[in-house]
């Protein structure tokens, strides 16, 4: 199995570097909470598997819709107000746009040998 790197370093080097930078900034300059780091991370992560899934020739669509899911969690953390109906509506939107790019994206195998005619059948 394929090694992946983002950036040059192993994914995992990336996140630990990300929470620590993190903890730091909200040790010294911002004082976010605990729930508002971990929104942080979790982006962090899914910002990290949606570079992966990009570098691996994978399908994206899963991990972007992932990264949206995040964000939304993340604006909510930090005090977005955003019930969960409109949260359910923008996850939509993204997942429409999802769909319609994938299907651009996705074309049919050709068939090999080419179909033959059967004739009408008569009763």
């Amino acid at each position: 199995m394929p090694t992946y790197k983002v950036f040059g370093r192993e994914p995992a080097a990336i996140l630990a570097f990300i929470s620590v930078i993190v903890k730091l900034g909200s040790a010294y300059l911002f004082h976010a909470t605990t729930e508002q780091q971990a929104t942080v991370n979790t982006v962090a992560s899914c910002a990290v598997a949606l570079l992966i899934a990009i570098s691996a020739h994978d399908s994206i669509g899963a991990a972007i819709f992932n990264l949206a899911q995040a964000l939304i969690a993340a604006a909510v953390g930090f005090g977005l107000k955003l019930d969960a109906d409109h949260q359910a509506l923008w996850l939509s939107f993204v997942t429409v746009v999802i769909g319609l790019w994938s299907r651009t994206q996705v074309t049919a195998p050709k068939p090999t040998a080419p179909a033959t005619a059967q004739p009408p059948r008569t009763i």
